[in-house]
C-alpha cells in the first residue's frame, strides 16, 4: 500500500516509517520539523519506497494514498506549551486537512490521540467510555482540548461522511530516538542521572503514570489499523503502573548514577494517576504489551548515552 505518516519523523513516526518500510509498503513521510529530526528517518531517505515531504499540516496539501497515520502534533508540555495556538491549530486544522485528504481517497486514517483526553482522572484505570476530567483552559488545554475535537472531527467525518477511521489513545510512551531535550519524564530523568545532575521530581513523587515501550505500542497501532471493524477509540499503552519516585529510582541504579532527587511544585493540571484498561485492545486485537519496562529502560538509556556523549 501507499501509506502516508505525518509527524513522520518524530519519535513515534520514524519508528512507525521503519516498521513500514520492512512490510514492504510506500511511505510518504510529511512533517514540519517542529519536534521532527531528520536525523530520525535519514537511513530511509535512499529507500526507493520513501518519500520525504516538508510540509505543515494546517496547510491543506493532496497526495494519494491507501491509509494515512495521523501523528503530526508536538506531545510533550515543554513543546505544546511553547506555542498553544499553534498546537491547538495542528490538532484541529491538521484533523480537518487529513480527513478531507482521506475523504478524496477513500482511505483509512488513523489518529494518534492521546491518554490526555482523561485528564486528571476520577475513574480508575481508565477505560475507554471515560469521558474525562479536564480543564479547558489551563496550561495543558491547548494539547488535551486539542486532541480532543480531532476525535470529534474523526467521528463526525465518519457518521457523515462515512470516512473510514481509527481512533487510538496513546499513553506514555518511550524509547530510543526520543529527544533528550523534550521534557518528558523518562528522557528527562535519564539524561539527568548519565550528567550526574539532581533528578527532578515534581509534586512528592507519588503521583503514577504507565509506560509502554514504542515497539509494543507500534504493535498494537498497526494492528488497530488494520482491523476490519473495530474503530475505537481504543487505549494502547501498558497497564504496569510506577509511581514517578520508583521510575526515578529505577533510573538511578541502571545507570550507575550519583544523581539526588530533588522536589519541586506540581504543575497545573499534571494527572495524579495514570494508567490504561487494555481490555478491549487484549480482546479485540489479540495485542498486550510484551517489554517490561526494565528492559526498555536500559535500551533507553544505552540510546542516549550514545546520542549524548
Amino acid at each position: 500500500m501507499r501509506i502516508l505518516v505525518t509527524g513522520g519523523a518524530g519519535f513515534l513516526g520514524s519508528h512507525l516509517c521503519d516498521r513500514l518500510i520492512e512490510q514492504d509498503h510506500e511511505i510518504i513521510c510529511l512533517d514540519n520539523f517542529f519536534t521532527g529530526n531528520k536525523e530520525n528517518i535519514r537511513h530511509l531517505l535512499p529507500h526507493e519506497h520513501f518519500e520525504l515531504i516538508r510540509h505543515d499540516v494546517t496547510d491543506p496539501f493532496k497526495v494519494e494514498v491507501d491509509q494515512i497515520y495521523n501523528l503530526a502534533c508536538p506531545a510533550s508540555p515543554v513543546h505544546y506549551q511553547h506555542n498553544p495556538i499553534k498546537t491547538i491549530k495542528t490538532s484541529v486544522m491538521g484533523a480537518i486537512n487529513v480527513l478531507g485528504l482521506a475523504k478524496r481517497n477513500g482511505a483509512r486514517i488513523l489518529q494518534a490521540s492521546t491518554s490526555e483526553v482523561y485528564g486528571d482522572p476520577e475513574v480508575h484505570p481508565q477505560t475507554e467510555d471515560y469521558r474525562g476530567n479536564v480543564n479547558p483552559i489551563g496550561p495543558r488545554a491547548c494539547y488535551d482540548e486539542g486532541k480532543r475535537c480531532a476525535e470529534t472531527l474523526f467521528f463526525d467525518y465518519h457518521h457523515q461522511n462515512n470516512v473510514d477511521i481509527r481512533v487510538m489513545r496513546i499513553f506514555n510512551t518511550y524509547g530510543p530516538r526520543m529527544d533528550p531535550k523534550d521534557g518528558r519524564v523518562v528522557s528527562n530523568f535519564i539524561v539527568q542521572a548519565l550528567a550526574g545532575e539532581p533528578i527532578t521530581v515534581y509534586g512528592k513523587g507519588s503521583q503514577t503514570r504507565s509506560f509502554c515501550y514504542v515497539d509494543d505500542l507500534l504493535e498494537g497501532m498497526i494492528r488497530l489499523m488494520n482491523h476490519e471493524s473495530l474503530i475505537g477509540p481504543v487505549n494502547i499503552g501498558n497497564p504496569g503502573e510506577f509511581t514517578i519516585r520508583e521510575l526515578a529510582q529505577k533510573i538511578i541504579e541502571k545507570t550507575g548514577s550519583i544523581s539526588e532527587i530533588v522536589y519541586k511544585d506540581l504543575p497545573i493540571d499534571d494527572p495524579l494517576q495514570r494508567r490504561p484498561d487494555i481490555s478491549l485492545v487484549k480482546k479485540e486485537l489479540n495485542w498486550q504489551p510484551k517489554i517490561p519496562l526494565d528492559e526498555g529502560l536500559e535500551k533507553t538509556i544505552n540510546y542516549l548515552k550514545n546520542s549524548l556523549f
